[in-house]
Parts: structure tokens; sequence; C-alpha cells
């Protein structure tokens, strides 16, 4: 099984999933979370509450009767379920100082996206389909190793004379989101001017070339924290992914 169990008990588990496999998945050929999870657990309830994207890694809580499945859901809607992402992003070197002054304190990101072809775009608020984006994201690390959670082949560490050479620099971002909108955090943040490294979709040149260097193959965001309050004992729970 590809999905890692991190926490299980009568009522919810709590897993890790990798880059790369989906949450759910329409066609029966391809492995995803909630077929693996349903097997492990031999064709009993599985509620799902939430989902990651197919490249995005990270931490999914999923509840094992209807109960805590509703329970879980109504926490979700109303922001007791709280999401925390990692994200490395690409920073040109004329943009550092303006970085710097608004995600040095954290930034409050605000949008409408429609979601087009596979892929989600800024539009106007007036637009029909358009759906209100908002995001917060503030620098955690400003030179970070190339190594992430999952592993990536080539990676090294960014230092400042690589910065000066390729004329960017990768920076960590804290990003919580206070909607769900798809694919938000990548197309927000490359709307913004600093896509995540990895992102073949959202990336720009500058950010392309980055990731080449630094051997990034996978998209650098990790749903790496979640917290919830117990639906049956009330306790609160809160689960968090090392860095490597």
């Amino acid at each position: 099984m590809r999905v890692k169990i991190i926490y299980e008990d009568n009522d919810i588990l709590v897993v890790h999933k990798p880059a790369g496999i989906a949450t759910q998945s329409a066609s029966v050929s391809q492995t995803d979370v909630v077929s693996e999870l349903k097997n492990y657990l031999k064709g009993r309830y599985l509620g799902l509450i939430h989902r990651l994207d197919q490249p995005v890694e990270g931490l999914l809580v999923f509840g094992k009767n209807k109960k805590a499945a509703g329970v879980l859901s109504e926490e979700l809607t109303d922001g007791r379920l709280k999401k925390s992402y990692l994200a490395t992003v690409c920073v040109p070197k004329e943009k550092n100082v303006s970085f710097c002054e608004r995600y040095g304190k954290g930034v409050t990101l605000t949008d409408y996206l429609k979601k087009e072809g596979g892929m989600a775009g800024v539009a106007d608020a007036s637009d029909p389909g358009a759906k209100k984006a908002v995001l917060f994201a503030k620098v955690t690390e400003a030179f970070v190793t190339c190594e992430p959670l999952s592993g990536c082949e080539g990676g090294r560490d960014a230092t400042a004379s690589d910065s000066e050479e390729r004329g960017a620099i990768p920076v960590n971002l804290r990003v919580r989101i206070e909607t769900g909108r798809f694919h938000q955090i990548r197309c927000q943040l490359a709307h913004d001017g600093f896509p995540i490294l990895g992102d073949r979709k959202y990336g720009n040149e500058t950010s392309l070339l980055l990731s080449d260097t630094l051997g990034i193959t996978s998209l650098r965001l990790v749903a790496d924290t979640i917290a919830f309050v117990h639906p049956m004992t009330g306790k609160e729970l809160s689960f968090t992914l090392n860095a490597q």
C-alpha cells in the first residue's frame, strides 16, 4: 500500500498521501487513496472528508463510520478542521525586495478563480463561474534544501552564490487557505509572480529553469499539518509531517 497510515482508531484514519496518487479516481484501472484504504478496511465504511490534488503530498483524515464522517465534514465546513501547507516558491532576484516586504510579514491573497480546461485562472469577480479564493502565506525560511518530504533525485542545497547564478532563489512559505478552490494555492502564487517549484502547469520560464537546475521533478507543495477535534471524544488532535 502506497498510502501510509499515521493514526487510526475506531472512528478515524489519518494518512500520508504520497505525491502522484489521486485521492479518488473515476478510473477503475488507476490506484487511488480511497481504493487502497477500502481494501485495507476490507469493505468497511470509509468517509471521504477532503481531497488533495494528485501531485500534492500530504495529510488526509477519513471517517470510519457515518457519524464520525459527518462531524468531520461539519468541522471542515465551519473552519474547525485546519490544514496548513509548505510550498517552495521561485523568487526572481528583481522581485526579492517586494517579496520580502510582503511575504516576510505575511500576506493575504484574494482572487477570483475560474476553472477552465483542467486549469484554474484568475478572473473578474463578475465573471460567471468565478469563485472567491483567499489564502495567507508567510516566509518560513529564505534558503532551503532541495530535498522534499518524499525525496527527489539530484537535490542540493541552495546558497547565495546559486542565487546570483540563476537570478532566482527557492523560498519556503507557510500557506493557509480560507477557501478550497481548484488548484488554488498553485494558481494564486503563480499569478502573484512566485510559482511553486516543480509546477509544470503554472510555472514560468524562471521557475522551471530553477526547478531543473535543482533537480526538482515533482511539485513542491505539501499539506504537512492538519488539526481537528476528534468527532467522538472531543479531544483536539494535531498531526505534522516532518521535513527530511
